[in-house]
């Protein structure tokens, strides 16, 4: 029986959500604008919230349906807010003509709407305020470090996926404390090339540091030594994903943890056990390789769950 692509992504979030509360879409009022959202909320009130922010083009039911959050969500008891940019991109700190893809409606206040999340989530007694973290991938990744900038007393935690910063974010950054920050590269990005400038992709846009730029400014924001502390390879569970996985830790302070994955020949994608597109061998040679050796939700949610 062949299933179009719309049911099957309504099958795949109904795979997701049952067994537990059901993910309920609704809409909040930021500015006069409703902005939308999709919540699965825990079992437990004021339970930790994982904020996960989509990438450009993308929308909130498509990283519910295509990530692995549900499920960790469901497991380990924390709640799980996926939040729509409007025209599906996110107002993070870069101009649109430095942005590849769409373009938020100008005037666009992201950081509200996120905050709005927030303090609604803590007042119907939806989320602990002491545990609300945030994630995001590429324009969601780029958001994710806006809000560090803009809110950093909100979270406890953050991580950012294929994404690194430009000379306009890190110079607008400017976190009120040490956020501990996970991030997720890849060498092989065609989009946010992992050496910095500007990616193969003809999509791509010039002015990206460098991954190792990028970690070095959040060690040196969360008072971490200047030099890595430790390096280690994976282990290469899956011999058919040509990536492989190096953990590299920081040196620093206590609950200030700065740490990267760096997905070695992996693509602008998520990590993930299984497929992050509808049509994996295309977004494959546009985006390059996905890696199976490590699920990007399990790898943050294990990485948040130590600051509380």
């Amino acid at each position: 029986m062949r299933v179009s692509g719309l049911a099957l992504v309504l099958v795949l979030v109904l795979a997701v959500t049952c067994g537990g509360n059901p993910a309920l879409s609704d809409t909040i009022d930021i500015n006069g604008i409703a902005r939308s959202y999709i919540l699965q909320r825990a079992d437990a009130r004021a339970a930790p919230l994982v904020i996960v922010l989509h990438g450009n083009t993308q929308t909130g039911s498509a990283m519910m349906a295509r990530s692995s959050w549900p499920a960790v969500a469901r497991r380990e008891h924390f709640s799980v807010v996926f939040p729509d940019g409007l025209n599906r991109a996110w107002a993070d700190l870069r101009p649109d003509t430095t942005r590849a893809g769409r373009a938020p409606p100008k005037g666009t206040d992201d950081v509200g709407f996120i905050v709005g999340l927030v303090e609604k989530f803590i007042a119907d007694g939806t989320a602990d305020s002491k545990r609300i973290y945030l994630t995001g991938i590429s324009n969601g990744g780029a958001m994710t470090m806006t809000m560090i900038g803009a809110r950093a007393d909100l979270f406890a935690a953050a991580a950012a996926v294929i994404f690194n910063l430009t000379d306009d974010i890190a110079n607008a950054i400017h976190p009120s404390r040490p956020v501990p920050m996970l991030m997720i590269n890849g060498t092989a990005d065609p989009l946010i090339p992992y050496q910095g400038g500007r990616g193969t992709s003809r999509f791509a846009q010039p002015g990206f540091w460098s991954t190792e730029k990028t970690f070095a400014f959040w060690r040196r924001i969360n008072g971490c030594e200047a030099q890595d502390a430790t390096s280690v390879d994976l282990e290469h569970r899956d011999r058919n994903d040509p990536t492989t996985v190096t953990r590299i830790e920081s040196h620093c302070p206590p609950g200030r943890d700065v740490v990267l994955y760096r997905i070695n020949n992996g693509g602008h994608r998520m990590p993930g056990s299984f497929p992050d597109a509808r049509f994996p061998r295309l977004v494959n040679a546009f985006l390059g390789p996905q890696n199976r050796d490590i699920d990007g939700a399990e790898t943050i949610w294990d990485f948040f769950r130590r600051f509380p």
